[in-house]
């Protein structure tokens, strides 16, 4: 039985004044796909992101999540309903450690608002604690759960950020520049932990880095000059003439320069 559409994007324009950065975007995403979004610079695809998240409403078209309408829904009730994003810039609490940085999220996740205002220790949430500290060995983090958030590499940071994500347990994760500015080390944990995520989580990543993004997807969308060029599996958009003349060429052209 064929995966059901999960994300449906239809004709989604957006501009800003006269600027027009997305123009007439359609796609459809089914559960469990992983899918890959490449452009050149400007091409719109944080734009994109922040569509899908309510952090901008587009100027045109709509946004429907498993069938319902949600272009005027906002950002923190489509976070509540399944759809998480990383960003390209760490969004953590970097005077607390990553336990407590990882107990934040799961009470949020359990709808605990009132343990902010109290004392909070193991006895009193040993369940929290002991999701938190799961979660924590399952992605071999224990030698930095008590680390202060703040310590901790820039890379170890962006892997604290994607836990966090998953820690909510989300049904469409958005990962904007998963591995950017990591090391090669950093960039391989970081993909391991991708790959391991569930079979049934739909995940939609923007990566510049072509060997992860190409490693990870099992479907590729294009973006350029504000819509969609291209959008298909991995090797047809690899070998696709005009992805290498406006976007890869110029990637390899770079790193022979």
């Amino acid at each position: 039985m064929e995966n059901p559409v999960i994300l449906k994007i239809d004709r989604v324009g957006m501009h800003f004044g006269g600027l027009e950065i997305l123009k007439d975007v359609s796609l459809e995403v089914k559960k469990g796909e992983r899918i890959g979004i490449i452009g050149p610079n400007g091409a719109g695809k944080t734009t994109f992101f922040n569509i899908l998240t309510g952090d901008l409403k587009p100027s045109s078209g709509s946004i429907y999540y498993k069938g319902e309408n949600i272009t005027n829904v906002s950002n923190f009730k489509r976070t509540n309903a399944g759809i998480v994003r990383t960003f390209q810039r760490n969004n953590l609490l970097n005077e607390l450690t990553v336990l407590d940085n990882l107990l934040l999220v799961l009470q949020r996740k359990h709808h605990l608002q009132n343990v902010w205002f109290k004392k909070r220790n193991e006895k009193k949430y040993p369940k929290l604690f002991e999701e938190a500290n799961q979660l924590i060995k399952t992605w071999g983090l224990e030698k930095r759960a008590n680390e202060i958030v703040k310590k901790l590499s820039y890379g170890e940071q962006r892997q604290i950020e994607i836990l966090l994500g998953i820690a909510i347990n989300p049904q469409v994760l958005l990962l904007d520049e998963p591995t950017a500015g990591m090391s090669q080390a950093e960039t391989d944990y970081i993909v391991d932990l991708l790959h391991n995520l569930p079979k049934d989580l739909t995940v939609l990543i923007i990566e510049h880095d072509l060997e992860v993004v190409f490693g990870l997807a099992d479907r590729m969308v294009v973006l350029y000059d504000g819509g969609i060029l291209i959008d298909g599996d991995p090797n047809e958009v690899r070998n696709d003439r005009r992805v290498n003349e406006i976007y890869i060429g110029k990637e390899e052209a770079a790193a022979h320069a």
